[in-house]
């Protein structure tokens, strides 16, 4: 567990909070997995573009409707296939999330955030 995973585990204990960290999600994910395994990175890939389309419609269909749907559940089928394509590039999710972080705050520091490339 990353430090600021045991961080935030900490503070939603002490209010009373039930937090799940990126590290066990993506154990817990594992016990979900069906897919073919001689082609997972591409199935995940395509899995995951899927479920971000279907999280679009539904924002779509709020602003034209105006109604309400459960964009959040399209988020959480979002974050399981990102877990599991973490899983099978060997990559720590909680440390991808803090690599992340840390990336976005860099270029906010420098004044990047705002632009294109991987290098700004």
């Amino acid at each position: 567990m990353t430090k600021l995973e045991e961080e935030a585990k900490k503070f939603m204990q002490l209010h009373n909070k039930s937090l799940i960290t990126a590290n066990e999600y993506q154990e817990k994910c594992k016990t979900t997995a069906i897919y073919p395994k001689k082609d997972a990175i591409a199935y995940l890939s395509l899995g995951l573009v899927s479920e971000a389309g279907e999280v679009a419609g539904k924002v779509k269909k709020q602003i034209r409707d105006g109604t309400t749907s459960n964009v959040a559940s399209e988020i959480g089928d979002v974050l399981w296939y990102c877990a599991m394509l973490a899983n099978e590039l060997g990559a720590n999710l909680g440390k991808i999330m803090e690599d992340n972080l840390y990336k976005l705050n860099d270029r906010k520091t420098r004044g990047t955030l705002q632009g294109s490339g991987d290098s700004r």
